[in-house]
């Protein structure tokens, strides 16, 4: 017995002494991240498997193509882990409602239908709150599948948040941005495709 403890511990002293002796090269050590603060930065290197997941502030380019008014065009589907069911199977209460959304000014209140959705804020808080670079991502986070995404589509989740509570307005809607040329209203549990009507 005495014998076998003794082969095991100098097997985990092997062990612990390879584990130790691991060198690290110049170029391991050097970064090559983009600096904080550039509209690089946001978007992550290694994303293949997962979706950077950070509340992170709005590009240039994604605020000049998410700014605007937009209307709601048609209904495309229901997440896969539960379905919204005031709007199964076509989302029609939604079609053709506007949403606003600037830099300064909110509202929502263009959702008609929906007491829940009549918000306005100003000054609101725009931000990433996941960045995936490919629908398997983008899918095994929100197990939602978008219609007629790509192999390379980035998208962008986008939630607003209330500038003195901090706090996500309104409940229950966010945004999804592909390549910052089309965009996703996320209800609850459903998807509605979004067309800009004016900037």
């Amino acid at each position: 017995m005495k014998k076998i403890l003794l082969v095991c511990m100098m097997f985990l002293l092997m062990l612990t002494s390879a584990c130790g002796n691991v060198e690290t090269t110049p170029n391991q050590i050097a970064s090559s991240e983009p600096e904080p603060g550039t509209d690089e930065a946001i978007i992550p290197t290694n994303t293949s498997e997962h979706c950077l997941i950070d509340r992170i502030k709005l590009d240039s380019e994604t605020e000049k193509f998410f700014y605007g008014t937009w209307k709601v065009e048609k209904h495309l589907g229901f997440a896969n882990s539960w379905n919204d069911a005031s709007e199964y199977p076509t989302g029609q209460k939604f079609i053709g409602d506007e949403l606003i959304v600037k830099k300064d000014f909110f509202s929502s209140k263009g959702l008609k239908h929906y007491k829940k959705y009549q918000y306005e804020q100003q000054n609101p808080i725009y931000q990433f709150s996941a960045i995936c670079n490919n629908p398997t991502a983008f899918y095994r986070l929100y197990k939602i599948d978008i219609p007629d995404l790509h192999e390379n589509d980035v998208v962008k989740a986008i939630v607003i948040n209330d500038p003195s509570t901090e706090m996500r307005i309104p409940a229950g809607l966010s945004f999804f941005v592909v390549n910052n040329d089309r965009l996703i209203l996320l209800s609850e549990a459903t998807i509605f495709e979004l067309k800009k009507v004016s900037d």
